[in-house]
């Protein structure tokens, strides 16, 4: 019978915003594969614990850092703690994001900034402190940043998210080019439309189910999938993957390619 190679068995990954959603998804996988993991969320998240749970149930350690992550002082002190608590942070999963859709004519400034810095800002925060630690320990470390496909396709009402998601992923790119003396590894994942509980907040539940049929896999991501991404990402046989953005969306970015979707004007000669 085939054993199970656990891939990320003795690493320790931070991950940020993995209350739920994508950061819980990332985290699962991470923890399935074998990491221990230090689970981040904003303070007061009713999620945490619950989450901290499902991965204690697959037998590895989770500590759990209530943090602010929008805010250098939050990362600082979100790192620090997680210094005390573990040996090392071999693994960082970055994925901070504040997120208002809105119409670009009224769109107030203060959002517009609010989520430059909490997509953006919040990403150049917890990686620099992170990689400081990797290089300052000689560690050959895994980065990797969560972004959106709304970083290459500019979309109605997120015109601010999308420029920061589009800004995150030159940042990664030139990161990884500063730290691959160190060898410390910085990618970026693309999720496309991932059926999380904050698109239940914006979308009903039959919208998704109906849009989600729609897509050219015939569903919407999972937070697993992009889980499993980043727990690729984050082993040993993505040793040679550096400055890469990687969308995991089942051709939500085609969708509008597929050959049902186009209607020839006459049959060919």
């Amino acid at each position: 019978m085939a054993v199970y190679q656990m891939k990320l068995e003795g690493k320790t990954a931070l991950v940020t915003g993995a209350g739920r959603g994508i950061g819980k998804g990332c985290a699962i996988e991470l923890a399935r594969d074998g990491a221990d993991i230090v689970l981040n969320d904003r303070p007061g998240s009713p999620d945490l614990q619950a989450a901290a749970k499902e991965i204690r149930e697959l037998g590895r350690q989770c500590h759990v850092l209530e943090a602010d992550v929008f805010s250098r002082a939050g990362c600082e002190q979100l790192v620090h703690e997680a210094i005390k608590l573990v040996p090392q942070i071999d693994i960082l999963i970055s994925n901070p994001a504040f997120s208002r859709r809105g119409a670009f004519l009224d769109y107030p400034p203060e959002l517009f900034e609010g989520t430059i810095n909490g997509t953006l800002t919040s990403g150049y925060h917890m990686s620099q402190l992170v990689a400081r630690h990797m290089v300052a320990n000689n560690i050959s470390g895994k980065i990797v940043f969560m972004s959106s496909v709304q970083g290459e396709i500019p979309m109605a009402h997120c015109f601010a998210y999308g420029a920061a998601k589009a800004g995150l992923n030159h940042m990664a790119r030139s990161i990884s080019v500063e730290l691959a003396p160190y060898r410390i590894n910085v990618n970026v994942i693309e999720p496309g439309w991932i059926d999380t509980p904050g698109e239940h907040v914006t979308f009903s539940d039959e919208t998704i189910q109906t849009e989600g049929a729609k897509l050219p896999w015939k569903r919407m991501g999972l937070p697993a999938d992009i889980g499993k991404a980043a727990a690729f990402l984050s082993s040993s046989d993505a040793d040679y993957i550096t400055g890469v953005v990687l969308p995991v969306d089942g051709l939500f970015r085609f969708r509008h390619c597929m050959a049902e979707e186009m209607t020839p004007l006459k049959d060919a000669d």
